[in-house]
């Protein structure tokens, strides 16, 4: 047995091939094509006003879209770059959205913050600095708030580092993608080895709390003999958390991945053995494997909700939050509530315009329905304590599940037999190996899926 209560993982390579279909990775329910324009300002401030909520914390999320440099692999939403002035302002309207959506939290306790990209770095130390102290100044935050940002080292300096831990900032995410350099060079990512060691050791050394590195599989010049030692560096930075993200391939969303040629990246087959690869040597050398695509060592606060069952997902992946609500800040970021989520238009002008005018910039969203809810908390439950007990959803819902369910439970025979789920009277078990296939069993409890086949997602593994 390995320190972190797991033994070692064999994964079949079989099962990876035969499951490995497009579908939705479930940081909501419904997923975003059931979005639409019906939700706008109006619906979205009702929601986040709404009394019976006010009990409820909150977290936090910031989109900074700049960068300096395009890296081809991207699918966030991002802008690049050199005018200073333009990332300025747009600073100054997250402070205008600040304090129109403040008025409306009641003095709710803030438990969590994280700014996404883009690159939050690209930011100078005193924009860093400015914005932190309006986060401080319009909300209440917690004392005990964990406050995380993802850095690009190759736009860092102390000065930076220094500026989000004065902010009170406590953990990093860094992306990594891979240290094999050719693979750096096709994507448009250079950075070195040493780089990345370096700002993660200064990160520690200011008092960061955890650190968490992000790699993609499936881009070009990627083996698995590469990856092994890509594999190999990681495991020696020990960082807190890991997350191994399957390359989405969207060159119709995002053009500017067509840059990549196709024959240079791995072949399915090679893909999955690298996948089977990572899960393999990144659980023996001590790391607890989350589900899907994270992965933490045995103390950190992900492993922990997991084994107590207190995990939770949202769009920023795996979460310890389960008790906040998202007020999201930015173009393009989504705010979620208990019954709606709502996302910010993508565009400049119509984000800009619309604080001038002191409402929302809220462009698209979807109120859930009783059955919504209900789909939503399966999922829920599947995708982060991968069981599903049917007398606590009877109870909760004040429904008989299993009747609830009943073309659904019936599906679930060839996950079955290829011993990726237990099934008894009192419910659903995800087995150790059925981890990997989570999306592929969550997607049975999507109704959105019965009724359109046409949508499009990454793949599953």
């Amino acid at each position: 047995m390995r320190s972190n209560g797991q033994t070692e993982w064999d994964v079949d390579i079989h099962l990876l091939r035969k499951y490995d279909r497009p579908g939705p990775r479930y940081t909501s329910y419904p997923t975003a094509p059931q979005f639409s324009e019906k939700v706008g300002p109006r619906q979205f401030l009702h929601h986040i006003s709404n009394p019976a909520d006010r009990h409820r914390h909150l977290s936090l999320y910031f989109h900074i879209p700049f960068c300096n440099t395009l890296c081809y692999f991207c699918a966030c939403t991002m802008v690049i770059t050199h005018n200073r002035a333009r990332i300025a302002e747009y600073v100054d309207f997250l402070i205008r959205e600040m304090a129109l959506l403040s008025a409306r939290v009641h003095g709710r306790k803030v438990r969590q913050v994280h700014w996404g990209g883009g690159t939050p770095n690209y930011l100078t130390p005193d924009e860093i600095r400015r914005l932190s102290d309006a986060i401080h100044a319009y909300y209440t935050v917690d004392s005990d708030v964990e406050m995380g940002v993802e850095i690009d080292p190759r736009d860092i300096t102390e000065d930076h580092l220094r500026a989000f831990r004065a902010g009170g900032f406590n953990r990093i995410s860094m992306g990594v993608q891979d240290f094999h350099e050719p693979t750096q060079k096709a994507v448009n990512r250079i950075q070195p080895e040493a780089m990345t060691r370096h700002y993660i050791d200064l990160a520690r050394s200011l008092g960061f709390e955890s650190v968490n590195l992000d790699f993609i599989y499936g881009l070009p010049f990627q083996t698995p003999e590469t990856f092994a030692r890509t594999l190999e560096i990681v495991i020696d930075i020990r960082p807190d958390r890991i997350a191994l993200f399957n390359y989405a391939h969207v060159p119709w969303m995002k053009k500017h991945q067509r840059v990549m040629d196709p024959q240079t990246m791995p072949a399915p087959e090679q893909k999955l053995q690298i996948l089977k690869l990572a899960i393999e040597r990144l659980t023996e050398a001590g790391y607890v494997f989350i589900g899907m695509d994270h992965f933490a060592l045995p103390d950190d606060d992900l492993a922990v909700a997991l084994r107590e069952k207190t995990l939770y997902r949202n769009f920023q992946g795996y979460s310890t939050h389960a008790d906040c609500d998202i007020l999201a800040h930015g173009i393009s970021g989504i705010s979620q509530t208990p019954f709606m989520y709502a996302q910010n238009t993508k565009d400049f002008r119509k984000y800009y315009e619309a604080l001038r005018q002191n409402r929302p910039a809220t462009e698209r969203g979807v109120i859930l329905d009783s059955d919504d809810y209900l789909r939503r908390e399966v999922i829920m439950r599947l995708m982060c304590d991968f069981e599903l007990r049917f007398d606590v959803l009877d109870q909760q819902f004040e429904i008989q599940s299993r009747d609830y369910f009943r073309t659904e439970l019936s599906e679930l025979d060839e996950f079955i037999q290829d011993g990726l789920l237990e099934f008894d009277d009192n419910g659903i078990r995800v087995t150790r190996m059925g981890r990997l296939f989570i999306r592929n069993i969550a997607m049975t409890f999507d109704k959105y899926l019965r009724q359109s086949k046409e949508m499009r997602f990454s793949r599953t593994v």
